[in-house]
């Protein structure tokens, strides 16, 4: 069963504007290896961290969100582990809300609208 999952990470400064997109295709390659699908990806590009890490203060942030099988997230962090261009990864399993959510974003970001919250 495909779960719905997000990868945030921060790729090293020092990458050029084609390096940075190379980075970012191998992942999006490992995912379609093991059977995943890419739903989305945004490239944040080069942003102030709010904290140095590993003597950097900035980074090129990009997002993926993709359906893959459960048991590929080990192997998919893996690769960001031994990657030395990824200073910071996050791997998060959106529930069916996080999901739709995330949808809303796309499609209004698509529209250049923000998304409304709902009012409970």
């Amino acid at each position: 069963m495909l779960n719905h999952y997000e990868a945030a990470f921060v790729l090293t400064p020092v990458l050029s504007e084609p390096q940075m997109k190379e980075a970012v295709d191998k992942f999006e390659k490992l995912l379609a290896e093991n059977g995943g699908t890419v739903l989305h990806r945004e490239e944040w590009g080069l942003k102030r961290l709010a904290y140095p890490i590993q003597g950097k203060t900035t980074g090129f942030y990009c997002l993926l969100q993709f359906d893959v099988e459960p048991a590929v997230i080990a192997t998919l962090e893996t690769a960001f582990r031994r990657d030395e261009r990824i200073i910071r990864f996050l791997t998060t399993r959106l529930d069916k809300y996080a999901f739709e959510y995330a949808e809303k974003r796309r499609h209004a970001k698509s529209a250049n609208v923000e998304p409304k919250a709902e009012e409970a």
